[in-house]
């Protein structure tokens, strides 16, 4: 039995009158609504009460792992993807490279964009390492990522909860959100200084005249230490691999000792290679007896409000990735188990994360295990199924035989 887990981030939504429905409930999906004939669809609650709704407790449940015994914070599990060897007395914090409005004083100004426009990563490395060059210390380093997503080391330091994700505040006034907890000081002066230093960054005047948007500051949020997870063969039995475009997903891998595998062209947004990730995942299938397709596109549009790109994005990975892994399995003659669900809601009139419990479809190659005509919000909740737990769900799934 092969086992298949298919996450669309923030995939779920409330619904929306322009388009009389969710994202997911208009998006055309026919091979996800074939599986749906004999899947059982149902919710699953996968945020535990105890944190913030967020992709890296939502999906580490989602593979099986309660948050509340193995999560130590968000970004160090992006700092092990990047390569950083973490002592047990550093705490790591995502570093977001940021556009802030250019008039105000600095606490009036505004969130115009939590990604800089989506700022390549090779442009992103070029603005880290000035950043590290001015504002690194023997305490504080700085680690640049993919695109906008970075790293903030910071040695025999503490975590600090009272600062908040940038994409929280798209649109709003910073001075609310400014941190506030024992790094207050020192977090804040080094957004003004970093502040000072990019805006007239030679790159950031070139991306301002080439109408895009400037990383004109950082921010930091996410932080943790060094994670201890349980390694996932041993936990499940189960050779497994992951495939995503981001950090926080591939540092999962990598902690639990699953293979993590790059598809050339995945970027994290509408534009990624779904086909290459759906490719990859049936080679990662051929020795591996389950991979786990990260997709973070359909969140990335939620935070941006944008709402056709989110069905757009639902659509390819009906298409392009599952449909793909369905008929190259059933053309092997392999026995296979699908789940397919988002990680948390990202609704495009909210623009952020919410706790919400979401759908998931359920399908075994082997036995019909329910049945519904559609997947989508509506559906799953009329079934009356609801697991209080993701790793309860995933224990469920990889039981099917």
């Amino acid at each position: 039995m092969k086992y298949v887990i298919v996450l669309g981030d923030g995939m779920a939504d409330e619904y929306d009158e322009k388009i009389g429905g969710t994202p997911l409930s208009r998006a055309d999906i026919p091979t996800v609504n074939s599986l749906a004939k004999t899947a059982e669809l149902g919710l699953v609650k996968t945020v535990h009460d105890a944190f913030n709704p967020a992709s890296d407790v939502a999906n580490l449940a989602v593979m099986g792992y309660d948050p509340t015994v193995s999560y130590s914070g968000r970004s160090p599990l992006e700092a092990i993807n990047i390569g950083i060897d973490m002592l047990d007395t550093d705490v790591a914090y995502r570093c977001n490279l940021v556009t802030l409005s250019e008039d105000e004083p600095f606490e009036n100004k505004i969130m115009l964009d939590y990604s800089a426009g989506e700022i390549s990563t090779a442009e992103a490395a070029v603005l880290i390492s000035f950043i590290e060059n001015n504002l690194g210390s023997e305490v504080l380093h700085f680690y640049a990522g993919v695109s906008y997503r970075h790293c903030l080391i910071v040695n025999n330091g503490v975590v600090d909860d009272k600062v908040t994700p940038p994409h929280d505040i798209s649109g709003r006034v910073i001075g609310s959100y400014l941190p506030s907890g024992a790094y207050k000081e020192m977090f804040l002066g080094l957004y003004k200084k970093a502040y000072e230093l990019l805006k007239n960054h030679p790159l950031n005047i070139k991306r301002v005249k080439d109408g895009k948007k400037p990383a004109n500051c950082i921010w930091f949020w996410g932080g943790g230490v060094r994670p201890d997870l349980k390694n996932f063969k041993q936990k499940t039995g189960l050779r497994g691999a992951i495939i995503s475009a981001v950090d926080l997903l591939k540092g999962i891998g990598r902690a639990t000792g699953m293979q993590v595998i790059n598809v050339e062209g995945a970027t994290g947004n509408y534009d990624t290679n779904f086909e290459g990730k759906g490719r990859a995942a049936l080679r990662a299938l051929e020795t591996n007896d389950f991979c786990y397709i990260h997709i973070e596109a359909p969140d990335e549009c939620g935070h941006r409000g944008e709402i056709e790109n989110k069905i757009y994005s639902i659509e390819m990975i009906d298409k392009l990735i599952i449909a793909p892994i369905v008929n190259g399995l059933k053309e092997r003659d392999e026995d296979f188990s699908l789940m397919f669900l988002p990680d948390h809601p990202t609704p495009v009139a909210k623009m952020t994360h919410t706790r919400t419990p979401v759908p998931y479809l359920m399908y075994c190659s082997k036995k019909p295990l329910g049945g519904s005509d559609a997947y989508c919000e509506k559906t799953a909740a009329e079934t009356g199924i609801f697991y209080d737990s993701a790793d309860k769900l995933f224990n469920k799934f990889i039981s099917l035989k």
